[in-house]
């Protein structure tokens, strides 16, 4: 190719790379950001489906069930999962929130996306060898959504959150038979899958910084010159987005008389999803 051809190549090469490295940022990112409701209470209602005496009567069991076993539970129900799997948008809400006492890890959420028909369990880390998957599956395929699919949402979340706050309880008895040992924990898939994430965007930007270095070399003799939009276009792409996991907005207040917040607990995919 002719020294012409070459630079007339150049533009052409650079801005394939260009739209290959924002491709990769752009999914990464969506990925990873969600924007999380306020954590205001005992009971998120972010979805506006449960009338003020339910949420007052769940306050009072989740609060009594803290009370007694220093067991963090919230139910939450959401206007949107925001183009994700209810399964990545629970434990992720876990974290963000931090439900659970920081070393312990027991917390539970129970969240109801009404819009996209879709429920989960939550369960965090410390709490993964008493409220089981298959004790959580039990829960939602029993007692949660048989009343959804008649359009009792309020009873769906309040018998869903009697029954979880029963097993950790000690109350469990019927459920011992269905609840046979986790073989491979389910938040491996998932903090795997954020890994792999990262892992391609680190590669991408690689091969970006390595693609014009050599190319500037070749025609300009030194990094950058001649050449608009040079080194700076990598940290105003990636670096100001900070892989933000999403904004918590303020605790306390909402349901509960003198506030609430989480403990910094962490949640890493444990419980079970089900629609209907």
């Amino acid at each position: 190719m002719t020294e012409m051809g070459s630079r007339m190549a150049w533009p052409r090469a650079r801005w394939y790379a260009l739209l290959s490295l924002f491709v990769v940022c752009t999914v990464g990112t969506a990925a990873l950001s969600l924007n999380f409701p306020a954590l205001t209470g005992r009971v998120v209602d972010e979805a506006n489906v449960l009338d003020q005496g339910t949420r007052n009567a769940l306050t009072q069991k989740l609060t009594d069930l803290e009370t007694k076993t220093a067991v963090q539970f919230v139910v939450v129900t959401l206007k949107s999962l925001q183009g994700t799997s209810i399964e990545d948008f629970g434990y992720q809400l876990g974290r963000n929130w931090g439900i659970g006492p920081k070393g312990k890890n027991n917390g539970v959420l129970l969240i109801v996306a009404p819009n996209e028909r879709k429920v989960r369990i939550e369960v965090g880390y410390g709490l993964e060898g008493t409220l089981t998957d298959a004790m959580t599956k039990v829960i939602i395929e029993g007692a949660i959504i048989p009343r959804f699919r008649v359009n009792d949402i309020a009873g769906g979340i309040t018998r869903g959150a009697n029954d979880i706050v029963q097993v950790l309880s000690g109350d469990a008895e019927m459920l011992k038979p269905l609840t046979p040992t986790r073989n491979v924990p389910s938040h491996v898939s998932r903090d795997s899958g954020n890994a792999l994430i990262f892992f391609l965007i680190w590669i991408a930007v690689v091969v970006f910084i390595g693609f014009v270095t050599t190319r500037n070399r070749r025609q300009y003799g030194r990094f950058g010159r001649g050449v608009p939009g040079g080194p700076w276009l990598i940290p105003t792409a990636i670096g100001s987005s900070g892989w933000s996991s999403g904004s918590s907005g303020g605790f306390g207040g909402g349901y509960d008389s003198g506030g609430f917040s989480g403990g910094g607990g962490s949640f890493g995919g444990g419980g079970s999803s089900g629609s209907w």
